[in-house]
């Protein structure tokens, strides 16, 4: 199919699968757009299933002279190819045809540094540039994503009405919103899926309690999961693990789920999370465990060779005798509860990450809008995002959402359940890392006065870094050594 003489409303480089289903969605939405990609095939491929899935109004381009000329001015030109230096490559080859006021819009997991950059490099020749994260996977990209637009707000202002089409809709709009300048929409969405990394870890926990404490079989996984999704807990991964559960294995007998190798994979947005959190001084605790966890996954040979050398020295297993006085019942509760509570701690975190990050770069993002948009079409949408939402717009500066009154009442309620399953896990020597991560967060966050009073004196003892008092100001340094031994003289003296 050639270009016909009409132009595009908008052009798509970049037809892996989110770019090819993210086309289709914009085409499906009824905006003419203009495709392009190097291996011509993939042209030819997202040409053929726009004729199959409705003869959309999409057109495919073999280089990026045509692709570019075949747009409306000013041009928007969403790009979705690998993060780093393809999308330099592709950046190049397109804008070498673009002029003043024409757009970029990366749409990939991009390091958000790279896209402040970019936006400084394409500013000379009048270009304007978004970094925009798209969660959803393929099927997100296809029926509605949740959108992360930052950068040129003009820009933006070009392309809202399409995005606001293209984005999944909840009862409160469309999923996407201005983020703010900058790197801040790849930053949001790096955010986003550091959250998810902690989601994800807290219900592999969950499911490890229920099956080797409680001794659950996968259906009934399966039916605890879809009973969940139906309350509190109803998101996006509470009911794909349900899935899962009840997928049969094709090769032999018994589930899918119990064939899978124990390694876990990932791409980086977890690592830069953890990185951004140490750099900002913000404590992502669950965040980090599910990081750890992912590396521990890794070191499959290395587990099963220690699992011999500490049987061999003796070490029982302790699950069985814990799960004989199980009230299997109270247990499934519990661990609801423990996996509610949790996931808050791991969005406190994340918001905590995002408002050090905003208030840094002068970003002003607005927390409410953020959660409003997580509702749809992104992997962390949750039906408590709608609280989240509510808890921010109470107060928009909410210091942590730990301290929402709402949210504080629903920890207080939770907690002895929480313990209970970290109690129990402990004892049976099944880790929890996220939910002991996201335990030990609450408790240190609500108490008053911590142990740091030590360590400060420790500090001042061996590096003379001072500490200060707390019945008078300023800032003091003891000679703890000379003053600790002359008290020992002292009560040799007395001896």
């Amino acid at each position: 199919m050639e270009a016909s003489s009409a132009l595009s409303r908008i052009g798509l480089a970049g037809l892996a699968v989110m770019g090819q289903n993210l086309a289709l969605n914009i085409a499906d939405k009824g905006f003419p757009i203009s495709v392009y990609n190097r291996t011509t095939s993939k042209v030819d491929e997202t040409l053929d299933r726009a004729k199959h899935e409705g003869d959309l109004p999409l057109t495919g381009h073999y280089t990026p002279r045509d692709f570019v000329l075949s747009l409306q001015r000013p041009r928007s030109v969403i790009i979705l190819v690998k993060a780093g230096s393809p999308v330099d490559q592709t950046i190049s080859a397109l804008s070498e045809y673009m002029e003043t006021g024409d757009c970029i819009i990366d749409g990939g997991n991009e390091w958000y540094q790279n896209t402040e950059r970019r936006i400084h490099e394409v500013s000379s020749k009048g270009i304007l540039y978004l970094g925009m994260g798209v969660s959803g996977g393929e099927e997100g990209a296809r029926h509605g994503p949740s959108l992360m637009p930052g950068g040129s707000y003009p820009a933006y202002s070009n392309i809202e009405d399409i995005l606001k089409k293209v984005a999944a809709q909840v009862e409160d709009g469309p999923c996407v919103t201005y983020i703010g300048e900058g790197g801040s929409g790849n930053f949001v969405k790096m955010v986003h899926n550091g959250i998810e990394y902690g989601d994800m870890q807290l219900i592999s926990e969950a499911y490890d309690v229920l099956k080797n404490v409680g001794g659950l079989s996968n259906a009934e996984l399966a039916e605890i999961f879809s009973e969940w999704n139906a309350g509190e807990l109803e998101s996006f991964l509470i009911e794909i693990t349900a899935d899962i559960f009840k997928v049969r294995d094709e090769y032999g007998d018994g589930e899918l789920v119990d064939k899978i190798l124990d390694k876990t994979g990932m791409k980086g947005t977890g690592k830069w999370t953890v990185q951004q959190a140490a750099e900002l001084s913000v404590a992502a605790p669950t965040i980090a465990a599910s990081l750890d966890c992912r590396y521990l996954s890794g070191l499959k040979e290395e587990r099963e060779a220690a699992a011999g050398v500490l049987k061999e020295a003796g070490l029982k297993e302790e699950v069985g005798s814990v799960r004989s006085g199980i009230d299997k019942k109270r247990l499934i509760d519990d661990v609801r509860q423990a996996l509610y509570a949790s996931k808050i701690c791991s969005y406190a975190q994340g918001m905590n990450l995002l408002r050090a990050k905003s208030n840094e770069k002068g970003w002003n993002l607005n927390f409410g809008e953020l959660a409003r948009i997580w509702k749809g079409g992104c992997i962390i949408r949750a039906v408590f995002l709608d609280r989240i939402k509510k808890a921010y717009q109470r107060n928009p500066n909410l210091a942590s959402l730990i301290v929402d009154p709402e949210f504080a009442r629903e920890m207080v309620q939770r907690q002895a359940a929480w313990r209970r399953v970290v109690g129990l896990a402990i004892s049976a020597g099944i880790s929890t890392p996220g939910m002991c991560a996201s335990l030990a967060y609450f408790d240190t966050y609500r108490r008053a006065r911590l142990p740091a009073n030590l360590v400060q004196a420790q500090r001042d003892l061996f590096g003379a870094h001072t500490y200060e008092r707390i019945d008078r100001s300023g800032s003091f340094h003891t000679e703890w050594t000379k003053l600790a031994r002359k008290s020992n003289s002292g009560v040799a003296a007395l001896n």
